[in-house]
């Protein structure tokens, strides 16, 4: 009877051990690694002809995270759906600019859409209360948006060394001096630099005014600027320009203030170009985003004929070890 007993136990335990042998793995009970999400590429390439510029809307809902991904909502819905080739984020507040190419690079891979090249640089501060992010937007739409190309023009700073001077003449100035440079072109996009917005709806109605229909952007730079200023730069229809494609680099970032820092960084950002078939001789417009005066004066040294923004200092960049970063646009000539 026992040893009757033993088989049967055993039996029984062999087939409980089958049986849990043959149930399927629940795949919650397996450890699982979330991949990182991509870097964005060094420089993409868009149609000329084709390209759309778009500006984000302000909103001060949530933290830097919702706000980024709802600005790339609202770049996607106006341009309808677009592929999109580069962004420029100008961040306020203490959100960690890191974060906004991985926030970038996670929105279009849940897309399955190219990812394009991200510049970002921090800014002292954006017209709407708790607004922690702008993105300036270049796609590439499927019908022809620009017959005669685009054109990219660089302003010229107006300056007060009083602080507490009054921005809004400055910015008059500056608009004038970048009207004079556009020729009269219709502006399809104005970002103007600032180094306070007390009066934020006088200063967009100021912009719209001189380029009607164009999309605005208003940063302001610093939180405690050193001088009083506004500078402004336009893309518009037309151009001397005949190339089919522009390349758009992401920022190159200049690890220190010394001449070998900043020469390393333009070295990256001409081998980037190279890559996407431009060279120097074709770059049309580089943005310098420097964090001090000195270093400013550095760049202009460095790659004068480059500088087109040297002069405007910003809060920060993504790395505490910066001078400066440095982004541009290139006619893809091969």
């Amino acid at each position: 009877m026992r040893y009757t007993c033993a088989v049967l136990g055993i039996a029984a335990l062999c087939l409980a051990a089958t049986l849990v042998a043959g149930k399927k793995k629940n795949p919650d009970d397996e450890t699982q690694t979330l991949a990182l999400p991509k870097d964005p590429p060094a420089v993409a390439v868009g149609e000329t002809r084709h390209l759309l510029f778009t500006v984000s809307p302000l909103s001060g809902k949530g933290l830097l995270t919702q706000q980024t991904r709802d600005a790339l909502k609202a770049i996607l819905k106006e341009n309808g759906g677009a592929p999109v080739v580069h962004i420029r984020a100008f961040v306020a507040g203490s959100g960690d600019v890191r974060r906004v190419p991985q926030i970038v690079s996670e929105v279009f891979t849940e897309k399955k859409s190219p990812l394009p090249s991200v510049s970002v640089i921090r800014a002292g501060g954006l017209p709407v209360e708790n607004a922690q992010v702008v993105l300036e937007a270049v796609s590439v739409a499927k019908k022809e948006t620009n017959s005669g190309g685009v054109q990219f023009v660089a302003g010229d700073e107006a300056v007060d060394k009083d602080p507490s001077a009054s921005v809004k003449p400055l910015l008059d100035k500056a608009l004038a001096q970048l009207s004079s440079k556009t020729g009269g072109a219709a502006a399809l996009q104005v970002t103007c630099f600032v180094s306070e917005l007390n009066r934020p709806v006088e200063l967009t109605s100021a912009i719209a005014g001189r380029f009607p229909g164009a999309n605005i952007d208003l940063v302001q730079t610093q939180r405690l600027p050193w001088q009083a200023f506004a500078d402004c730069e336009a893309v518009t229809r037309g151009g001397s320009g005949s190339a089919a494609k522009l390349a758009f680099t992401g920022t190159r970032v200049a690890f220190g203030a010394q001449e070998k820092d900043a020469a390393l960084a333009f070295q990256r950002l001409d081998k980037d170009l190279a890559e996407a078939g431009a060279g120097p001789a074709d770059i049309v417009l580089t943005n310098v985003y420097p964090l001090s005066g000195q270093v400013a004066n550095l760049v202009r040294q460095v790659r004068p004929a480059s500088a087109a923004l040297s002069g405007v200092i910003f809060e920060g960049l993504a790395s505490i070890d910066a001078g400066f970063a440095v982004d541009a646009v290139a006619w893809v000539s091969r």
